[in-house]
Parts: structure tokens; C-alpha cells; sequence
């Protein structure tokens, strides 16, 4: 039970990570595309609209991204079983391959980019980096909890 609630947790933290990360690269990705257009884009703006975005893409955005990495963490923990030095980068790349078969499979079955920075190599490149992010902090959550507890800070008091 111990590792489940461990996992999870992990899972959790690095699913939040990883949203954070794709949706503020594509908010940037359009802000960037709307400056090229020749539209004023100010600091304020970029923060402001990314928090919007944080908001309004998490109902649909996020469930899709934690079942991505759910997988895609779940072949990692079974090659890692077999390949224990592969840990901290066999996570990483997980996260960043779970992220854009999720893209690529959302686009190829309904013939839509719904993160419209997807459509070019960088967009998608961008949302892969954010799960490898991920991944990486689904490894150092993991590593973190599996360290052995520390003295009792109690019992050193004088």
C-alpha cells in the first residue's frame, strides 16, 4: 500500500509539472504567433493570459496529460524492473515520448491540433520537454520516498 500512495503521489506532482509546463509553452507559442502578426503583446498580457489557460484548459487538458504519463511511467517501471541504472533517465523520456504519442494520437483520431502549438515540430517538441519534466520529477519524488527515514530529530534534542 505503501508504494501505491508513493507512486501516486509521484504521479500526481509530476502530472501537475508536467501541465504547467505544456500549457504555459503553448500559451507563449500563440502569444509569440500573435507578436509576429504584428499585435501588441505586453508582459501582462503573456502572464494573464497563461493563468487563464492554466484554468480554462485543466478540466480537459489535464486528465489527458496524467493518463499519458500513467502509461507511459508504468513501461518505464517495467524496463526499469530489469535496468535499475536506467531510472533517472528512463522516467524523462517516459514522460516526453507518453506526451507526444498523446498529441499525435488526439490529432490522428480527430483530425484536430487541440494545443494549436502542436502543429509545428517545435510546439510539439515543447510539450514533450514539459513531460520529460515530468518524468523527472516523477523520479525524484520516487527516490525521495524511498529513501530511508533520517534520525528522529526528537531523540537528538538535549
Amino acid at each position: 500500500m505503501a508504494g501505491f500512495v508513493k507512486n501516486a503521489v509521484a504521479l500526481v506532482v509530476a502530472a501537475i509539472v508536467t501541465y504547467v509546463l505544456a500549457v504555459s509553452a503553448a500559451t507563449q507559442s500563440v502569444m509569440a504567433s500573435l507578436k509576429g502578426m504584428g499585435v501588441s503583446v505586453s508582459l501582462a498580457d503573456r502572464l494573464g493570459t497563461t493563468l487563464a489557460d492554466l484554468s480554462g484548459m485543466f478540466a480537459l487538458f489535464m486528465p489527458l496529460l496524467a493518463i499519458a504519463l500513467l502509461l507511459g511511467f508504468l513501461v518505464a517501471a517495467g524496463i526499469i524492473r530489469w535496468q535499475p541504472g536506467w531510472r533517472s533517465f528512463g522516467y524523462p523520456l517516459a514522460g516526453f515520448l507518453a506526451v507526444l504519442v498523446m498529441h499525435l494520437l488526439v490529432q490522428s483520431t480527430t483530425g484536430i491540433h487541440p494545443i494549436p502549438a502542436t502543429r509545428s515540430m517545435l510546439g510539439l517538441v515543447l510539450q514533450g520537454l514539459a513531460g520529460a519534466a515530468g518524468g523527472y520529477v516523477f523520479h525524484l519524488v520516487k527516490a525521495r520516498a524511498d529513501l530511508p527515514p533520517g534520525p528522529d530529530a526528537s531523540s537528538n534534542a538535549s
